[in-house]
Order: structure tokens, then C-alpha cells, then sequence
């Protein structure tokens, strides 16, 4: 008959203690984190699935950034543009106004200063910025786009690409503005007064030299052309907010993406706590009776075990 040495009984004692003390580490780790995963080990195709859902979601928290930031974008360009609107309508009021025959030269003359004063505010308006950055001078945001030179030509200073964010997967959304789409290109001669006619700014100049020369017929057709401006600036606010409802929606998509990518995640790594804490306890049972059985094995008291 094999003889077991009190040495292997030793040895086989202090594993089963170990493996069982282990187990109940794990138990209470469960209870503490709240999760059935803490390392690779408890389950490695479950780990993997919760690291793709946390890099997917992770994916989306940037998307919505990007939806907040473009969002202010969206509501400042159309803050900026419906003001633009305002002033064009109070400087139609005006032109109508001071076409009037009841209208002399000395009130036209003085009705320059109005129109220089709608001319500044459209242009600081088109030089609108959100977090330091210009949003109608297309994708060159750290320079103003428009220049006012000697009171006589606003140069643009942007390009033509609207700055852009990114709302999905191959999908870029223009929050940002081309300025001469809006404003009106500016490559003409600014002194002839016959071009530019789809420009607000050489509108606005022109109109000035045709109040202070007291060209009433002149002021008469301005109105023809600030009614084309305001045609297109009511169109940019509308694809504003066109822009704006797909946003929403953006926003929508992504909500339930979240909730759904989090519910999949919580089914995998989150434990049942009622579950957990039976499952403790009943582990601490197994330890308490192996230390017994141990002890009587062994011959030894658990003070001097431990």
C-alpha cells in the first residue's frame, strides 16, 4: 500500500484552500465592481464584445460632439443671417422712402450715415465667429472673410469650401458657409455702377452714392436688388434650418444606437446582484468548512493555520 506523506497532504490541503479562497475573491470582486467580467479570464469572448461596444460608443460620444458643435454653427449662422435680413428690409423701407418726392436732396444726403451704419453691421455680421472661429468664410476660419477697404470695396478673404463636421460614416454635414454664396461674389470692379449687382455690400456702397448725389430714380431701382438679396438670404435661413432638422435627426439615431450598444454591454458584463451575493455566500460556506476540515486534517487550530 502507497503511504501518503503528511507533506503531499499538506501540500493538497493548502491547494484546495487556495483554490477555493481564490473563488471567493472573485465572488466578492463581482459584488464590488457590479460586473461578471473584471479581467480576460472570467470571459474572453465576452471581454471582446464589451471592448468593441465600449470603442462603438465611444465612436458615438464623439459624433455628438461634433452634432453640438455643428449645431452652433447652424444657429449662429442663422442668428447672423436672419439680423442680415432685418437690416436689408429696413434698408428697403428706406430706399422707398427716400424715393419719394415729398423727399429732398438735404434728407438723402443725411440718409448716407443710415446706410453706412446697415453697411457696418452686415459686415460685422458676416464676419460672425462661434469659439474664435469664422463661419462664412468656407473652410479658412481663423481670418475675418470679409475686408472693408476705404470705405469703397469689401474684399471676400475666405475660400469656397464650407466648413464641414462629420455626422456618420462617410457622411460630412456643411455647418460652415461659402460667404460669396451668401453675400455675393466680389470679383467685379467695385467702381463701375453698373456691376455687382448680386453683392450687398457694393448694394449698400452704391446706394450711399446714389442718396448723396440725390438720384432718386437710381434709389428707385436699388429696391430691385436688395429684394434679390434678401430672396437669397431667406434661402440660406431656410437650408439652415433644413440643415438643423437633420441634426435631430442625427441626434435620434444616435440616442437609440447609445441605448441599445449599453443595454447589449449591460447583459454581458453586469452581474444580478441577488444572484452574486448567494453566490457569495455561499463560497464563504465552502471556505468555513474547508478551514474546519483542514484543521482536523492537518491536526492543526486555525489560529495556528493562519
Amino acid at each position: 500500500m502507497m503511504r501518503v506523506t503528511n507533506k503531499s497532504v499538506n501540500e493538497s490541503v493548502i491547494m484546495r484552500l487556495n483554490s477555493i479562497s481564490s473563488d471567493l475573491f472573485r465572488a466578492n470582486e463581482v459584488i464590488s465592481s457590479g460586473k461578471k467580467i473584471n479581467r480576460l479570464s472570467d470571459d474572453p469572448v465576452g471581454l471582446v464584445s464589451v471592448l468593441n461596444l465600449r470603442a462603438s460608443l465611444a465612436n458615438l460620444d464623439q459624433l455628438e460632439r461634433n452634432l453640438a458643435a455643428g449645431r452652433s454653427w447652424l444657429e449662429a449662422g442663422e442668428s447672423a443671417l436672419s439680423q442680415v435680413e432685418s437690416i436689408l428690409s429696413a434698408t428697403k423701407a428706406l430706399c422707398v422712402q427716400m424715393a419719394s418726392g415729398n423727399v429732398g436732396p438735404f434728407q438723402r444726403s443725411n440718409a448716407t450715415a443710415v446706410v453706412e451704419g446697415y453697411l457696418q453691421q452686415i459686415l460685422a455680421l458676416a464676419n460672425t465667429r462661434v469659439g474664435g472661429r469664422y463661419i462664412f468664410g468656407g473652410t479658412k476660419t481663423d481670418m475675418a472673410p470679409f475686408d472693408l477697404h476705404e470705405g469703397a470695396e469689401v474684399v471676400y478673404q475666405g475660400n469656397e469650401n464650407p466648413f464641414s463636421i462629420k455626422i456618420g460614416r462617410n457622411m460630412d454635414l456643411a455647418v460652415g458657409r461659402n460667404g460669396k454664396q451668401v453675400f455675393g461674389d466680389g470679383d467685379f470692379d467695385w467702381s463701375d455702377p453698373d456691376a455687382g449687382h448680386d453683392n450687398v455690400f457694393k448694394t449698400l456702397i452704391d446706394l450711399k452714392a446714389h442718396l448723396s448725389g440725390n438720384d432718386t430714380e437710381s434709389v428707385r431701382e436699388t429696391l430691385s436688388r436688395l429684394d434679390d438679396h434678401l430672396h437669397q438670404i431667406r434661402s440660406v435661413i431656410s437650408d439652415t434650418g433644413a440643415k438643423t432638422l437633420r441634426l435631430d435627426a442625427k441626434e435620434r439615431i444616435i440616442d437609440d444606437l447609445k441605448l441599445g450598444y449599453t443595454e447589449r454591454m449591460s447583459r454581458i458584463e453586469d452581474c444580478d446582484i441577488a444572484e452574486a451575493v448567494m453566490s457569495l455566500k455561499s463560497k464563504e460556506l465552502a471556505y468555513q468548512a474547508a478551514l474546519a476540515s483542514s484543521s482536523r486534517v492537518m491536526q492543526l487550530s486555525l489560529v495556528n493555520f493562519i
